[in-house]
């Protein structure tokens, strides 16, 4: 993968709606685990760069290996609304790579997922989910609130970086790098 020719964005420009969106970001905090009707895994986590927070959604096998500290690189992600709060998510075809621990400098404030008046008609995936609601009032509630800025230093990573290429297809098995069956 070329970092040349890939255009990154900082959180604070995150928008709904938007795709092909790729993020470098510090994992704050893990939020519990929830299982969808079909049985799969999903984790919200807290996640920051220099310029704000922002939740993404992480399914299945990769949210057991995101550890708090973890710096990953988002590659073809998306952004959509869920109950009123902005949320990254990795895109098809898209990767989460780790590619370092506890050195980045990042913001808590402001944190980009917390429910926003403005977002309401942007996102025509989320219309749904907010109950065809406009007044701000009826805004869902997030996983995580505001705390602070901080900077987390500490050795680079040791361990072996893990990707997780995002498909439509689930192979059950657990790796480093998650690919398909029949590649």
């Amino acid at each position: 993968m070329s970092m040349a020719n890939e255009t990154y964005f900082f959180i604070k420009d995150i928008k709904p709606g938007l795709k092909n969106l790729n993020v470098v970001f510090i994992v704050l905090e893990i939020g519990r685990v929830t299982k969808t009707k079909d049985g799969h895994e999903v984790r919200s986590c807290k996640v920051a760069d220099k310029t704000g927070s922002i939740t993404i959604s992480v399914w299945d096998e990769i949210g057991s290996l995101i550890q708090p500290g973890d710096i990953i690189r988002l590659t073809k992600g998306y952004a959509s609304l869920w109950k009123g709060c902005l949320t990254l998510y990795t895109g098809r075809g898209g990767e989460l790579q780790k590619i370092g621990e506890f050195c980045m400098v990042y913001s808590e404030v402001p944190n980009f997922s917390e429910p926003n008046s403005d977002h309401f008609g942007q996102n025509k995936l989320s219309q749904g989910e907010q109950s065809n609601s406009s007044s701000a009032s009826n805004l869902g509630t997030c996983t995580f609130g505001t705390v602070g800025n901080g900077l987390q230093t500490g050795p680079e990573s040791s361990g072996f970086p893990f990707a997780y290429n995002h498909t439509s297809s689930y192979s059950g098995k657990i790796h480093y790098v998650k690919k398909p069956h029949g590649f």
